[in-house]
C-alpha cells in the first residue's frame, strides 16, 4: 500500500531554516539517516521538503472568481514542512516508519494511505 506521510512541525522553526537557507545540492549532500535507510529498504518512493508556509498561496474558486490567499489555508501553530510517500505493507509497517523519522520527536508525522482503485 502507498501512504502519504505529511511532516508537519512548529512554524517557527520555518523562520529558523531560511535563516540557514542551502542551495539544494548542499543539503541534498548531507547525511539524513532516516532518508538512507528508508530508500536502502525501497520504502520511500518520493519526498522533499516544502518552503515557508509564508510562500504559499491558497486557491479558491467561488461563484466562478478565482481566490487567492497568502499563506496556508488555516493558521495554525504547526505547518507542512514536507512531504514522503511510502510504499509498506499495511498501516502498522507505515506507522514504524513514520515513528522513525527525526520530526516525529518534536513535531508530527500524519499517515495516509492513498486511495486504492
Amino acid at each position: 500500500m502507498k501512504f502519504m506521510m505529511l511532516v508537519c512541525h512548529d512554524t517557527s522553526l520555518f523562520e529558523d531554516e531560511s535563516a540557514q537557507d542551502q542551495p539544494a545540492e548542499t543539503a541534498q549532500d548531507s547525511s539524513f539517516p532516516w532518508l538512507d535507510e528508508m530508500i536502502a529498504r525501497g520504502v520511500r518512493l518520493d519526498g522533499d521538503r516544502l518552503r515557508p508556509p509564508s510562500e504559499a498561496t491558497t486557491v479558491r474558486v467561488r461563484g466562478g472568481a478565482v481566490l487567492l490567499g497568502d499563506g496556508p489555508f488555516a493558521e495554525t501553530k504547526e505547518a507542512i514542512a514536507g512531504y514522503d510517500v511510502i510504499e509498506c505493507a499495511d498501516l502498522d509497517e507505515a506507522i514504524k516508519v513514520a515513528a522513525k523519522h527525526p520530526v516525529a520527536e518534536f513535531g508530527a508525522i500524519e499517515v495516509r494511505p492513498f486511495w486504492q482503485g
